[in-house]
């Protein structure tokens, strides 16, 4: 099987081996995967950091050996904390941007190698984890307010439910699944709203009880949460009230905790 590692800003995971594919995930700069199939130009790969699978061209891709790929798989890997900052190559004097959240595997000070190129970036990551608390995850949350909804994103420019509660956690060094339904199944369960604090995760459930949704719990009875956009809303025991629609909008299932 081989692996590799995306040196793109964003890259575009499909659940087809095609360019009109629908687009179910992405993957961000430094993100490790490995292949399990190859279709004409087109790989199967599955993400390292929550085994999720899709399609992504090979033109989009840098194949790792298995030396390269073993050094760069660490839980403790460093990830951006800047919601877009510049990146040098230096080998081949190319200046790119990444975004919030891109990992930059085996980084020491601000200089990385990858597949032989030497990588300059010198702007904020996350080093030696502090504490995690529910107000560290809900100032990384706050950073995405505004961000558009979009199916499959995980940047700030495009963003799905599933995709901001996973970014914020990999921010704080919490690997989660993708999508809000299997996130559901970790963490620990929250009996109650009146017992939730920030930092917890809320899922929502559809007419016929799957779970379709996730946000974050902020201070104050307060989510934030994608929904047309990243956005802040009040929340009970029922769901989430949109105070601009004066409606709920979200039927809550269940809260879950991951620190």
């Amino acid at each position: 099987m081989s692996q590799g590692i995306c040196i793109l800003s964003v890259v575009p995971v499909r659940s087809g081996p095609s360019d009109i594919a629908e687009q179910v995930s992405q993957l961000l700069f430094g993100e490790l995967f490995q292949v399990t199939e190859t279709f004409d130009s087109w790989m199967k790969i599955m993400t390292v950091s929550d085994s999720y699978e899709g399609w992504i061209d090979k033109k989009q891709c840098c194949f790792l050996t298995d030396d390269e790929f073993s050094s760069m798989n660490s839980n403790n890997t460093a990830v951006v904390t800047d919601v877009v900052q510049l990146i040098c190559n230096k080998t081949l004097n190319l200046f790119f941007p990444v975004v919030m959240g891109s990992s930059l595997p085996a980084i020491a000070g601000n200089t990385l190698t990858i597949a032989g190129n030497e990588y300059i970036f010198e702007s904020d990551y996350t080093g030696s984890q502090k504490k995690i608390t529910g107000t560290v995850i809900t100032e990384y949350a706050r950073q995405y307010l505004n961000a558009p909804y979009f199916w499959g994103g995980r940047s700030p420019f495009g963003i799905d439910c599933s995709g901001l509660t996973q970014m914020v956690m990999k921010l704080c060094g919490i690997h989660i699944a993708r999508d809000a339904a299997q996130q559901a199944v970790q963490g620990k369960n929250i009996d109650f709203i009146s017992e939730a604090m920030p930092g917890d995760l809320a899922f929502f459930e559809n007419s016929e009880n799957n779970i379709i949704h996730t946000g974050i719990i902020l201070f104050n009875q307060k989510i934030i949460h994608a929904s047309g956009k990243v956005r802040i809303d009040e929340i009970d025991h029922e769901g989430i009230f949109n105070n601009e629609l004066h409606c709920y909008t979200h039927k809550l299932r269940f809260i879950r905790r991951f620190i």
